[in-house]
């Protein structure tokens, strides 16, 4: 079953896209947050940082591991869920909802063709 919000894009290193205009709002999967488990830490990119697609954007850190998470377009961050800072959990609670990681101006909306659909994520990541 299908459990990925249909209206994301997914990418390979497990992060999704939500777009509205040129403006990208970027999480992990709930694939991953569940892989990792409680996470106790986010380390998130600055305001203004210029991030090429594929380029790490900050950490993750659980209980059982720390793991980079990466910009799925590249673009300048404009906005960064800064509650995540006290309260890191929200991505394992919400990870498409409050638990987004930060905003990015794209500045190549091409690069959204190189990602997932929601069905082709399920398939190739999850129902294996």
């Amino acid at each position: 079953m299908n459990q990925y919000p249909e209206n994301l894009h997914y990418s390979e290193s497990h992060e999704w896209v939500s777009v509205d205009g040129d403006t990208a709002t970027v999480g992990i999967t709930d694939f991953a947050q569940a892989q990792m488990g409680d996470l106790v830490f986010v380390e998130l990119p600055e305001l203004g940082d210029e991030l090429d697609a594929g380029n790490e954007a900050g950490v993750v850190e659980s209980v059982k591991t720390a793991s980079d998470f990466y910009t799925p377009v590249s673009g300048e961050v404009i906005a960064v869920n800064d509650v995540l800072n006290t309260q890191p959990e929200i991505v394992n609670q919400q990870p498409y909802a409050e638990g987004w990681l930060f905003k990015i101006k794209m500045n190549k909306p091409a690069e959204l063709d190189d990602l997932f659909d929601a069905a082709t994520y399920n398939k190739k990541f999850v129902d294996v």
